[in-house]
C-alpha cells in the first residue's frame, strides 16, 4: 500500500513558527481550530489552544478535543473539561472559552470514537490512586461505562486506560497502558476479558471493518514524549496479536473511510500510511520542528457532507517553541485513491 501520490508539495498552514507542511500533490491543508490568549509566554503570544492530546469526531461532524494536564508552565491541572467544536472549526479566545467547554471536569481525559462517530468515549485515570475509568458520552453528559473506584478491598479493573475502539458487534476494547493489556467489554460495559491481548504500553486504538484491532504502543519508551521505539500491532478477531511495525512513535492512529491506517509519528515529525504487512509510506512531513500529536478522520455522513468536511483528516499539531498550545489542521484530498 502506498500513499495517494509520491510527488509532494509545500502547503502553508499558518504555523506560529512559519513552518509548512509537505503533502502529496492534490491535497490541501488549513488551520481548522486555533485559539488566542492561551500561550503562557506573554513575549511569544503564539496562537493555539491549550495543549491537546486526543481528538474524536462525532457522526454529525462535531469535534471533541481532550486537553492535557499541563496547561501552563509550572501549573499542572489534571481535572479538565473537553472542548466541543461545531462543524466548520473555531477560533477560541480566553473570553469565549466557556462556549466550547463540554461535559463535567474529568481526570486526565482522553477521547475516542467508534462506529463512525456514533459511539464516543472518554477514558480517565487518577495517577495517585491508580484508578481508571471509561465514560460514554451521551447527550451532553458523561455516563460511567466501566472501571472506577472498586469496592472496599477490591482491585481496580482499570489503572491507566487510554485508547478505546468498538467492533461491529458493539464490543468495546480499552488499552490499559499501565497493565500492558487490552481489556474487552460487552456493549453494556460488562467485562468479557480482562486481558484479551497483552501488549507493552498500548495507548491508541483503531478498529477496521474486519474487526481487526490496530494498536499503537509506546514500546520501549517509558512515556510517549521520550525517545524509544514505538510499535504498531494488529490483533485479529480471535485475539491473535502480531507486531507489524517497530520504530515510529504512534502518537495517534486512525483508519481512513476506505480502511487505510494513518499514523502520527510525533518524533519523526511526519504522518505515515501503514499496510497490513507493516510497510510504511510517508504521507505528510512537518517542517521547522512542528509535529503531529493526534489525528482522526471525519466520518462520511449526510451531516458531514453538508458541512463540507466528510472524509477529511484532522490533525492536532505541535509547533516548535510553542508546545503549551496546539492547533488542529484539516487536510483534504483523495485519501483512498487506488493503490499501486
Amino acid at each position: 500500500m502506498r500513499a495517494a501520490a509520491l510527488v509532494v508539495m509545500l502547503v502553508a498552514v499558518a504555523s506560529p513558527t512559519g513552518a509548512e507542511l509537505r503533502l502529496p500533490t492534490g491535497f490541501t491543508a488549513e488551520v481548522y481550530v486555533t485559539g488566542e490568549g492561551f500561550d503562557p509566554a506573554p513575549s511569544r503570544e503564539a496562537r493555539g489552544l491549550p495543549s491537546t492530546s486526543t481528538l474524536a469526531v462525532s457522526h454529525g461532524g462535531e469535534l471533541f478535543l481532550a486537553r492535557t494536564g499541563r496547561r501552563y508552565f509550572g501549573d499542572e491541572v489534571d481535572l479538565l473539561r473537553l472542548y466541543r467544536i461545531p462543524p466548520g472549526g473555531a477560533r477560541v479566545s480566553r473570553s469565549g472559552e466557556a462556549r466550547y467547554a463540554w461535559g463535567p471536569p474529568l481526570w486526565n481525559p482522553q477521547v475516542s470514537a467508534g462506529h463512525g462517530g456514533r459511539a464516543l468515549f472518554v477514558t480517565t485515570f487518577e495517577r495517585d490512586r491508580r484508578v481508571g475509568a471509561v465514560y460514554r458520552l451521551l447527550d451532553g453528559r458523561a455516563e460511567l461505562f466501566a472501571g472506577g473506584t472498586p469496592p472496599r478491598g477490591g482491585v481496580p479493573l482499570l489503572v491507566q486506560p487510554e485508547g478505546v475502539a468498538v467492533d461491529r458487534g458493539g464490543r468495546v476494547y480499552v488499552a490499559d497502558r499501565e497493565r500492558g493489556a487490552i481489556v474487552r467489554f460487552d456493549p453494556s460495559g460488562r467485562v468479557v476479558d480482562t486481558r484479551w491481548a497483552s501488549i507493552t504500553r498500548p495507548r491508541v486504538l483503531a478498529m477496521d471493518d474486519a474487526d481487526r484491532l490496530w494498536v499503537g504502543s509506546d514500546g520501549t519508551a517509558d512515556a510517549p514524549w521520550q525517545r524509544g521505539d514505538g510499535e504498531i500491532w494488529r490483533v485479529d478477531a480471535d485475539g491473535a496479536a502480531r507486531r507489524v511495525l517497530r520504530g515510529p512513535m504512534p502518537a495517534g492512529i486512525a483508519l481512513s473511510p476506505g480502511g487505510r491506517l494513518f499514523v502520527a509519528d510525533r518524533h519523526a515529525e511526519r504522518i505515515l500510511v501503514v499496510d497490513d504487512e507493516g510497510r510504511a509510506t510517508e504521507f505528510a512531513r512537518f517542517t521547522e520542528g512542528d509535529a503531529p500529536r493526534s489525528l482522526g478522520f471525519v466520518p462520511v455522513t449526510p451531516e458531514t457532507r453538508r458541512a463540507g468536511i466528510a472524509g477529511d483528516l484532522l490533525v492536532v499539531t505541535i509547533s516548535r517553541g510553542a508546545w503549551p498550545v496546539n492547533e488542529v489542521v484539516r487536510i483534504s484530498g483523495q485519501f483512498d485513491a487506488p493503490r499501486d
